[in-house]
């Protein structure tokens, strides 16, 4: 089923429509190395067997999974047997290359031996070296649209190649069978095929019509997930955006997501751990209760387990994202991080010293400190605790929302009151 045009390859628009840069250096024949980024079942290999169709290249594949550096040098040897012919180096899931490998294929791609085309699923920036990628031009490829997985499906049930090769009774599908596993595909072309396969068998053998529908579909699919790759990138893209729906006061785009992620197989507890993370960092002290029922909706999915405890996780992200919003305890820990970097080992005050012996109050351990508790109000003004050198320094300054409008008015009041005088 693979297209042998780019006119029945379907999807990414952005990339093959005509005038479109890549559309131009493949029909042209503008020879470079490239790298296809995108989710799986979008059409990754197929470009690049086009683009060496279309460039007259000799073809060889590579799986980063299975090949080593004996299976690099022979690729290489073949490029350079093929000469003064084009040659294509596909890996697929080139990611999963280390430094050494990667950099075998550097001085090929450089002096022209070869054309190298590298498909992975993962964020190149972290997958892949810098001198690799430098000397790749970078594609990313988007998820495909339900309207693009119904036009494969439709290819094959009618073209040549497809599914009714040398069928008498061919093989047709409901209207609603095909919109539900163009759907369920969740953008992946290669998912929505396999299983449209299975789908035909099944039918061949149960409907003498070789009719599939809607109930045979749904009795191979069983269960369906969405996309979610656990420790790839759709995994990060997900929790950020959980993160920031929070963040953001919409209580409804958290919810999705947090659904998202639940629906996907992600672990609930490592949800449970970033809603206390948000708890902290984005909410603090402008409504400290956040953090508590942070806390308390990770014991009670611990206790419930699913799909109980579901609903205290949504619980907790609807308040979290409902709560005023404060990030001022996030941003004076950075800058006293910031602080402690910089100066480095800075000694305590003496008079912030404990003086347990003569010898050390003989030293001026613990004078003139004042205990604030005999102090009014439990304070003494103008008395300091940072190191010398950092006197006046304030790292935290609460905002006007929730209770930090009141911390923020008791610390303005305190720092304004004069001086205690020494007895």
């Amino acid at each position: 089923m693979r297209p042998t045009t780019l006119e029945q390859y379907v999807g990414q628009q952005h990339l093959l429509a005509p005038s479109k840069p890549l559309r131009r250096a493949i029909e042209e024949q503008h020879y470079h190395s490239l790298l296809f980024w995108g989710p799986p079942g979008t059409g990754k290999t197929t470009l690049a067997r086009l683009i060496a169709r279309y460039w007259q290249a000799h073809w060889i594949n590579l799986s980063a999974v299975l090949a080593g550096v004996k299976e690099i040098r022979a690729a290489l040897a073949e490029a350079q047997h093929y000469a003064p012919q084009p040659t294509v180096v596909f890996v697929d899931e080139v990611h999963r290359f280390n430094k050494a490998q990667q950099d075998a294929f550097l001085p090929a791609i450089e002096s022209g031996q070869l054309i190298f085309i590298g498909a992975t699923t993962e964020n190149p920036s972290f997958a892949l070296n810098n001198a690799l990628l430098s000397r790749l031009k970078t594609y990313v490829l988007k998820v495909l649209t339900a309207n693009d997985i119904q036009q494969v499906l439709q290819q094959a049930l009618t073209t040549e190649q497809g599914l009714n090769t040398d069928l008498a009774v061919p093989i047709s599908m409901q209207p609603d069978a095909l919109e539900y596993l163009a759907h369920w595909a969740d953008g992946d072309a290669r998912r929505a095929l396999n299983t449209l396969e299975m789908a035909a068998d099944l039918a061949s053998s149960d409907e003498p019509s070789n009719l599939i529908q809607l109930s045979t579909l749904q009795a191979v699919l069983g269960e369906s997930t969405r996309r979610f790759d656990k420790d790839g990138d759709v995994f990060y893209e997900q929790i950020s955006a959980l993160h920031k729906s929070v963040r953001g006061t919409d209580p409804d785009a958290a919810l999705y997501w947090l659904v998202r992620m639940l629906d996907g197989g992600c672990d609930p507890f490592y949800i449970a751990r970033r809603i206390i993370r948000m708890a902290s960092e984005d909410i603090g002290n402008a409504d400290p209760r956040a953090l508590t029922l942070a806390l308390n909706a990770w014991e009670s999915y611990e206790r419930l387990g699913s799909p109980e405890g579901e609903l205290m996780l949504a619980q907790a992200v609807v308040y979290l994202a409902c709560a005023p919003k404060s990030n001022a305890v996030y941003q004076a820990l950075k800058l006293a991080q910031a602080d402690v970097a910089q100066y480095g080992s800075l000694e305590v005050p003496l008079h912030l010293r404990n003086a347990p012996t003569a010898f050390m109050k003989k030293l001026d351990y613990g004078k003139d400190y004042h205990y604030a508790h005999d102090a009014p109000d439990a304070y003494v003004a103008g008395e300091h605790y940072l190191p010398d050198a950092l006197q006046g320094k304030h790292y935290y300054e609460p905002v006007e929302r929730g209770l930090e409008i009141k911390i923020r008015t008791k610390l303005q009041h305190l720092r304004s009151l004069p001086k205690t005088t020494t007895s």
